[in-house]
């Protein structure tokens, strides 16, 4: 754990004492060495699943591949964010790569923590930088409202948890993710009980975000910068899918009924969030709406409590986070050389940037869901288990993909294919960083259609 804990933090002082020349290619191999090293957790030898132990972190095959993901991500938003902080004062560039590295280190910890009030703690924490990055970074004066919004919702969810973590440390006797699963099962029957139950999943279900509450998330992505996104949609989200995961295991006996209008919501909110992104004009706000889309099947993955459920909600929190912080850096490259996010008006691109277009092909086949690609994988263990637990969520579920394909297809048609307006005159050509990026992201997406046990979690 300390391995690679320890060289993130020195990225800090990195980051500060490098010269101004090598400032992104220092801290870009560095974090690059990281992510590599990170992989080192995938080798999962322990019989009893928890490894890498000490007293405070500990990895098992649930966090492992979200901790590799975060590991993973940092480079990647280092290499998006190099081209638009190029004009900023030296120190600010020093700042921003700063905080994107205290994101990462929060973030280990989180998913690492094995005390649940360490992961809370952490969990809160990742909240500071997020918020400077959008309100110092952002493109719009909006961005201020989108802080409060993803500050205001984010708390007020959170709150009632640190409550219902106190309770539950009062009565349980230990708050460790260790021994709690082998805890006496909580008798859960008064009213107060039910509110306790509430108090534990509202925080990571505004995280999720579940459909209801979840106006902070378009207003959030549509306002960060490239690497503000990234994180936001790649890692940010999957806390509250962790989170819920590991707590519902504790709220057993009530989780059956009180968790239906749950599912009903997360379900319900497939199908509007993902008819919204058909409405969409603005790019951000489409990707950012169908992460919500994506999220809803999580929930109703995790709330179903079947060994398939957890599965597949972890392979899809993987899957989905490589695909769309992958089509926030393709949202990037075009607003870098069009600065607008208006979908009308970039249109055509595929003439002037082919090599783009594929990239934005594949990355849209990924949001879809297309076979053999993780996302499928993931996508039909939910349904299959939603379906065993009522046939009537295949309903909801089957026109929700059927959206999701449908504005996966706009969204490619609208900014790709078709003539090329004629006030676009001189574009840049498209850089190696970005490709190179791309390939980062997607590439890892492809191969582990080759070895998917590597995000299974528990079903292996």
């Amino acid at each position: 754990m300390l391995k690679i804990l320890i060289p993130t933090l020195m990225l800090v002082p990195t980051a500060w004492m490098v010269k101004p020349k090598w400032l992104w290619p220092t801290t870009l191999t560095q974090s690059l060495i990281i992510a590599l090293l990170s992989l080192s957790w995938l080798i999962n030898t322990s019989e009893t699943g928890w490894s890498s132990l000490n007293g405070y972190m500990a990895t098992d095959p649930l966090s492992t591949p979200l901790l590799v993901l975060t590991c993973w991500l940092l480079p990647l938003m280092i290499m998006a964010s190099q081209n638009h902080t190029t004009f900023e004062p030296l120190n600010r560039q020093r700042t921003y790569i700063t905080l994107l590295t205290s994101l990462q280190i929060f973030l280990i910890m989180a998913f690492g923590a094995t005390e649940i009030i360490m992961f809370y703690v952490m969990f809160e924490a990742t909240l500071i930088p997020t918020l400077i990055i959008i309100t110092r970074w952002g493109n719009q004066t909006e961005r201020l409202n989108a802080g409060i919004y993803f500050l205001f919702y984010t708390l007020a969810g959170s709150l009632p948890l640190l409550v219902a973590l106190l309770l539950l440390q009062n009565s349980a006797g230990t708050l460790s993710l260790l021994t709690l699963q082998y805890s006496d099962p909580v008798q859960l029957t008064s009213y107060g009980d039910k509110l306790w139950w509430a108090g534990c999943l509202l925080a990571f279900l505004v995280k999720m975000p579940l459909y209801g509450v979840h106006l902070w998330l378009p207003k959030a992505h549509v306002e960060a910068p490239v690497a503000g996104s990234m994180v936001l949609a790649a890692v940010l989200l999957k806390l509250g899918g962790y989170g819920m995961i590991r707590m519902v295991v504790m709220l057993d006996p009530l989780t059956q009924e009180l968790s239906y209008p749950f599912i009903v919501f997360a379900l319900w909110g497939v199908i509007m969030t993902g008819s919204i992104c058909l409405r969409q004009t603005d790019l951000k706000s489409l990707i950012a709406y169908s992460s919500v889309s994506h999220m809803g099947l999580v929930v109703g993955g995790i709330l179903i409590q079947t060994p398939w459920g957890f599965s597949g909600a972890l392979i899809l929190m993987i899957a989905h986070g490589l695909a769309s912080s992958a089509l926030f850096c393709l949202a990037n490259t075009n607003y870098e050389r069009t600065h607008s996010r208006t979908m009308l008006l970039a249109r055509g691109l595929q003439m002037v940037l082919p090599l783009m277009t594929t990239w934005w092909f594949v990355a849209s086949l990924a949001n879809l869901a297309l076979p053999p690609l993780p996302n499928l994988m993931g996508e039909i263990m939910i349904i299959t288990s939603m379906f065993n637990w009522s046939w009537w969520t295949l309903v909801l579920t089957g026109a929700g993909t059927l959206i999701t394909a449908s504005y996966s297809l706009y969204m490619f048609l609208m900014t790709q294919r078709g003539p090329l307006p004629t006030h676009i005159i001189a574009l840049d050509p498209s850089h190696t960083r970005e490709h190179l990026l791309m390939a980062l992201h997607l590439v890892p997406l492809l191969l582990l259609v080759l070895k998917p046990e590597l995000i299974w979690g528990w079903a292996a």
